[in-house]
């Protein structure tokens, strides 16, 4: 049996994060997968196991996303677009796939819509045909366009067999941020949350116990919240004499990287972002970061104690929904990015240091029920076109 997952990261790293781990799971179970890259996979993120193949790179002009750009920050034109697509057709007849997978589209991508569109129309044409499938987050950016909402759900109807949700409805429903999830009930499978911390490596010595561990992911968007946790730790009562680790996101470039050494004092460790974040979570006292899906599903495997500063830039709404969520079950306080300041942060983590142990259990295996779900339906068609 055989996979093409295709993923497209414009500006966190989160969607490809998410889309390695699939690809993981269904290596395991023996299913020879090629994952199809629309922008280049960050070094922090485990490719064992699977095939990477790199398409032409595009990412987000600037973090409100008002245009798409190649690598060297040009504006992508009809030459580019045509390449692109070209490659990418190109690898799918090669692979020849039982499972397509598109991370995010059709709930998202529409920039790619020039690509995307055709390899669908390439699926229904392949005799047998692949199972075709969503890959989608736990909550989804909300449009102003209602419409344009709904065309998301035609859309699945007309390309897709399954709509895989990752994450835990007793958490939070994907009607909670799609309105029109009911059109689609049929095709909607929730796979718990995807945590990728049993793929990643133990934090050597020390490392991590007992400290406040500030992150920001890839760090395309990180920079001000780093900064601001720098000066944030002297005006802390509760965490101000406790280890600091601020991790800098390979998106960031090497001048903010010495820009916040030199900016640290004492009792400040500042590095590039590690593969082994998952463990030092474990051992920490506290977690100051946004709220992407990722990050978030690590903070609630450690259990540590948690402020999140949920990125919130032009239309995003997606990590504030989950911060606000988080912070109703006592989970961790919210920081919103737009009050961010050292005063402010600092009294969000005193806060969190303060707030009562809380549990909340939920599904975290979602790779592997993913890779189950895509693998029986698979079956289920070639039997039922045998």
């Amino acid at each position: 049996m055989k996979a093409l997952i295709y993923v497209q990261h414009l500006l966190g790293t989160g969607h490809v994060v998410r889309a390695a781990a699939l690809a993981r799971a269904l290596a395991a179970r023996d299913v020879e997968t090629v994952l199809v890259s629309g922008n280049r996979v960050p070094p922090t993120v485990a490719v064992n196991g699977f095939s990477v193949i790199e398409l032409p790179a595009a990412r987000s002009s600037d973090d409100r996303f008002s245009a798409v750009v190649d690598e060297a920050g040009r504006p992508v034109d009809d030459r580019w677009k045509a390449r692109r697509r070209n490659r990418l057709l190109s690898v799918f007849d090669d692979t020849g796939p039982d499972i397509l997978l598109t991370e995010t589209w059709p709930f998202g991508r529409n920039a790619f819509a020039f690509e995307l569109e055709p390899l669908m129309e390439a699926a229904k044409g392949v005799v047998p045909r692949p199972i075709v499938a969503a890959s989608v987050r736990d909550i989804l950016v909300r449009k102003n366009d209602a419409k344009k909402e709904h065309r998301m759900a035609e859309r699945a109807h007309a390309t897709c067999d399954l709509v895989l949700v990752h994450g835990d409805p007793a958490f939070v429903r994907f009607e909670d941020s799609f309105p029109f999830a009911a059109e689609i009930a049929d095709l909607i499978r929730y796979t718990g949350y995807i945590d990728t911390g049993a793929d990643t490596p133990e934090p050597p010595d020390s490392n991590g116990t007992g400290e406040v561990v500030v992150s920001c992911g890839g760090g395309a968007v990180g920079a001000a919240l780093l900064e601001t946790a720098l000066a944030a730790r002297a005006l802390s009562a509760r965490a101000g004499r406790l280890r600091w680790r601020v991790l800098v996101g390979t998106d960031l470039d090497d001048l903010v990287l010495a820009g916040l050494k030199t900016s640290a004092g004492d009792g400040i460790v500042v590095e590039r972002a590690r593969r082994d974040f998952p463990g030092l979570l474990k051992r920490a006292r506290l977690s100051v970061s946004q709220c992407g899906y990722n990050t978030a599903v690590d903070v609630l495997a450690a259990g540590c104690a948690a402020v999140f500063v949920p990125f919130a830039r032009g239309a995003e709404t997606e990590q504030t929904q989950r911060a606000e969520a988080l912070a109703a079950r006592g989970l961790a306080t919210v920081v919103p990015e737009a009050d961010m300041t050292p005063d402010r942060l600092a009294a969000g983590i005193d806060a969190a240091l303060d707030l009562p142990k809380a549990a909340l259990t939920l599904d975290r295996d979602g790779a592997r029920t993913s890779a189950d779900l895509l693998i029986d339906a698979v079956d289920t068609l070639r039997n039922r076109t045998a």
